[in-house]
């Protein structure tokens, strides 16, 4: 397997760089998922009031997929092993999802929830300030997934959301996770369609 460190406005010292590809080597070998790439990158936050402030972020590329962490702790190695066993568990969940779909062929209808009427997709609704700005801009491309597919894909990377083309419909939809740990799904309306 391909593993990549970098650090981000850090020098990578020979030590460090062993024990991120002997970790994250160790977490994802007894998968057995080729090709499959991983990017780690390392960083530390500079304020002196954060008491977490070594960063690691494992990206893992597989058959299509992407598992994504990352994770804060006081020192770089503490991170590196956190980061590893999440990497774990995420391709464990991972693996464990493609099996069961393919053994016991459950729908995603199954488990998802539907939306009430009244029930609007943002779990919080943030306080207008006075000035609104964008403090991030993220640019993806959205796949043609099924909605089963789209279910992996926030579970392995970790996200409240999920935005994709439905490749049945060809329309934009969102799958997000609720407080309570279900699923729903943002579909478009079509004029004329009852749903």
């Amino acid at each position: 397997m391909d593993i990549t460190v970098t650090g981000r406005k850090m020098t990578i010292s020979e030590p460090l760089r062993d024990y991120v590809e002997e970790k994250i080597g160790n977490s994802v070998k007894v998968f057995n998922i080729t090709p499959m790439r991983a990017e780690v990158v390392l960083r530390k936050e500079r304020n002196p009031a954060n008491p977490r402030p070594a960063i690691a972020e494992v990206t893992l590329h597989t058959k299509g997929h992407i598992i994504r962490t990352e994770e804060r702790e006081e020192d770089m190695y503490a991170a590196i092993d956190v980061a590893a066993a999440k990497v774990e568990r995420q391709l464990r969940k991972y693996k464990t999802r493609v099996v069961d779909r393919r053994l016991h062929g459950k729908k995603l209808a199954d488990i998802l929830t539907p939306l009430s009427e009244d029930e609007t997709p943002a779990e919080h609704v943030a306080a207008v300030e006075d000035e609104d700005k964008v403090v991030r801009v993220k640019e993806v491309d959205l796949d043609a997934l099924t909605e089963e597919e789209a279910l992996i894909r926030i579970d392995l990377l970790g996200h409240d959301f999920y935005v994709y083309t439905d490749s049945i419909t060809g329309l934009i939809n969102v799958l997000y996770r609720r407080k309570d740990g279900s699923y729903g799904i943002i579909k478009p309306r079509i004029e004329g369609i009852d749903g």
